[in-house]
């Protein structure tokens, strides 16, 4: 089990005054821009972006609207292009996305630039005449609030980007060849914008609309709390600065998946943190707000000093320890939680060392065996430093369960959760097994019967 392991809770405080008639989020999820990128550049990979650049009609663009659509060059443009037997892109890549505010207020732009290698074959020579192009497509993302369904976010205005179109000849050749080179390049500044604009654009809208339902599909993965689950839904979008906000509702059901308690009823409205370099943050501002007033127990004048947001480090120390007991597997982990009074804080206002353990469970599937831990109690916890007095820490110790079990553990799990692959199974002739705990071991034994090998031919 590989550690340590850090993780960053960044709580958002509600506000003081109650706003009538406004719903509440019970958590909000910011997606800053490098989770955009990474998201909507792996979209374009699934829906083959590249093989549709790799597929422009370069030679039919400038042949329906050549020297962009003016007579008098027509007869120029046909003596070009009867020297061309076929002009096409050679290789295509989508380079780095960026992501960044719009001018306009709640809209982002998102720049996609795009490199490729273009050659046409000719009579006049018998080698490929290649031709590097970069242009960079640009669209926005929004939000649509036109539609008689509920607010969703929307990409839209895709194009070319205003003077990014840049085409250079990679090899000279003879001198009528690079004349022949030079013309066609001309004809294609006119072609190019309009070929991405009705090729790949149509690409990018789809490749956005997708990572937006995979984003809404994540928010609706159910949260273990014991025995009973928490479930969250979109309540609305927005977009503020560089980030995609997706606010929630939620619902915790039992165990017979009956719904006992909602969370979305109007309340106060949330001053949200800023992401700097978190790639995103879940905001939880019921624990917040619960942790406040836990703070408000031991000093009064410090839970004062908390602002608009306050972070909460978490960081394991050295490799959680594994160890089996009377048939029950447990993992202890030593943990240190500091809590700062707003974003712009440097020191926190106090450090605990906890002493933390959960119980393990294993099972296989295949012959990967998978351990996750359940439930995370604080068993002690120690003040190692303090800005505003000593105090006895176990004052906190509620809250402070309620924060590591929501955030650090769901994390460690979703590291464990590949598995650790037996090889010997296979290496054996099985395809599974399975695990048990006896008094004091882990026992795998085999789920499936031995096939034996192939008789050896004579």
């Amino acid at each position: 089990m590989a550690g340590p392991w850090t993780f960053t809770l960044l709580c958002g405080l509600l506000a003081a005054t109650l706003i009538q008639a406004t719903l509440s989020p019970t958590a909000v999820l910011i997606l800053g821009p490098k989770v955009i990128k990474e998201k909507l550049t792996q979209e374009l990979k699934d829906h083959n972006a590249t093989s549709i650049l790799q597929q422009l009609p370069l030679l039919s663009a400038m042949r329906e609207k050549p020297a962009g659509g003016i007579p008098v060059l027509g007869s120029l443009v046909n003596t070009v292009l009867k020297h061309i037997i076929w002009l096409k892109v050679i290789t295509a890549n989508i380079l780095q996305l960026q992501v960044k505010p719009s001018a306009n207020d709640q809209e982002l732009l998102v720049k996609i630039p795009l490199d490729m290698v273009a050659g046409f074959n000719t009579p006049l020579v018998k080698t490929i005449v290649e031709f590097h192009m970069t242009t960079e497509a640009q669209a926005t993302i929004r939000m649509d609030t036109s539609a008689s369904g509920p607010t969703r976010l929307v990409l839209s205005d895709c194009a070319t980007s205003h003077g990014s179109l840049r085409i250079q000849l990679l090899h000279k050749l003879s001198f009528l060849v690079n004349a022949l080179a030079k013309q066609v390049m001309n004809l294609l500044v006119p072609s190019l914008p309009n070929l991405v604009k009705n090729q790949l654009c149509p690409v990018i809208e789809a490749s956005f609309n997708g990572m937006y339902a995979d984003l809404l599909q994540l928010v609706k993965v159910p949260i273990s709390l014991s025995i009973d689950r928490l479930e969250f839904d979109l309540l609305y979008p927005a977009i503020k600065g560089d980030t995609i906000q997706l606010y929630l509702g939620a619902k915790l059901l039992d165990s017979q998946g009956k719904v006992t308690k909602w969370f979305n009823n109007s309340a106060a409205s949330l001053t949200m943190p800023t992401l700097d370099n978190i790639p995103f943050s879940l905001i939880l501002p019921e624990s917040a707000h619960r942790l406040k007033s836990s703070i408000g127990l031991i000093n009064e004048k410090a839970a004062d000093k908390l602002g608009s947001t306050q972070i909460v480090k978490i960081l394991t120390q050295d490799t959680p320890e594994f160890f089996i007991d009377q048939g029950h597997a447990k993992v202890a982990q030593l943990i240190v939680l500091e809590v700062f009074p707003s974003s712009e804080a440097l020191r926190p206002l106090f450090t605990l060392g906890i002493e933390a353990s959960s119980e393990a469970q294993f099972y296989t599937k295949g012959d990967q065996l998978i351990l996750n831990l359940n439930n995370i109690s604080s068993d002690r916890i120690q003040l190692m430093n303090s800005g505003i007095g000593w105090f006895q820490p176990d004052v906190l110790k509620n809250i402070i369960t309620e924060i590591i079990h929501s955030i650090l553990l769901p994390n460690q799990n979703g590291k464990l959760r590949s598995g650790v692959p037996v090889s010997l199974v296979k290496a054996l002739g099985f395809e599974a097994a399975e695990s048990s705990l006896t008094k004091d071991a882990l026992v795998l034994t085999p789920a499936s019967l031995w096939k034996p090998s192939s008789p050896v031919s004579q």
